[in-house]
């Protein structure tokens, strides 16, 4: 996924209120622009990292840039618009790009289904009608030597998502969490039980009732994001 345009550079100066981040341009400017991450974003925002956003042309728009990439102390960059995820699994789907999920015939996004009242990310359906309910998670916390984890808080959103696809898959459908994995230094998944052990609990279910996991990393840079290679989930 191409950026409308190049995007810039500053430095983070800080992060707050969730929504909002300071930087400093590489002009000396300081700027308040738009945080797209309203989670933890843990090992996420290092004051004074080099950081990469992108500028609107939309003159109603309060915040005119939105924070899209860190680097982290060891060089790795990471997609922090979690806004993205979505649109990079439907990419990488519409150009064949993910082996195990290129016999489909329509693609839809944003479907009700649920008996919670949920939506799904992206629902598949194939030529003789077997449907495939997949959602997406946008991956960034990076610990423990090249280990990336979900969720990086507590999340009962994400627990309600688990229970959702259980049933899908009770109901004689498939069912995929697919875990968009926007950090370079992140080579292998699991999930953060030391976070929120009743993700992780409900994940192991959701793996036995035939719930499918897959997780891709993610090339990034200035230019663009796009999927790359799948990777463990253990």
């Amino acid at each position: 996924m191409l950026f409308p345009a190049e995007l810039e550079s500053g430095r983070l100066v800080r992060r707050y209120k969730r929504f909002l981040c300071d930087v400093q341009t590489d002009t000396g400017k300081q700027i308040t622009m738009h945080c797209p991450n309203t989670g933890s974003m843990k090992n996420c925002a290092y004051e004074n990292a080099r950081v990469w956003y992108s500028k609107s042309n939309n003159p109603k728009r309060k915040y005119q840039h939105t924070w899209e990439i860190i680097e982290d102390p060891s060089g790795n960059r990471i997609g922090i618009n979690t806004h993205l995820a979505n649109k990079l699994v439907v990419e990488a789907l519409e150009q064949g790009k993910i082996a195990s999920l290129k016999n489909f015939k329509t693609l839809r996004t944003e479907v009700p289904y649920g008996e919670e009242k949920s939506r799904i990310d992206i629902l598949l359906e194939s030529k003789d009608k077997k449907l495939n309910y997949i959602e997406v998670k946008s991956v960034t916390l990076l610990e423990d030597d090249a280990w990336g984890y979900f969720p990086d808080a507590v999340s009962t959103r994400g627990q309600k998502h688990l229970r959702e696809l259980m049933t899908v898959c009770e109901q004689g459908h498939d069912a995929t969490l697919f875990f968009c994995v926007q950090h370079e230094g992140i080579s292998k998944m699991k999930a953060a039980s030391h976070i929120d052990k009743e993700y992780a609990e409900l994940l192991n279910q959701a793996q036995q009732h035939g719930v499918k996991i897959l997780a891709y990393n993610c090339h990034i840079d200035s230019k663009g994001i796009y999927l790359n290679k799948e990777i463990p989930f253990i």
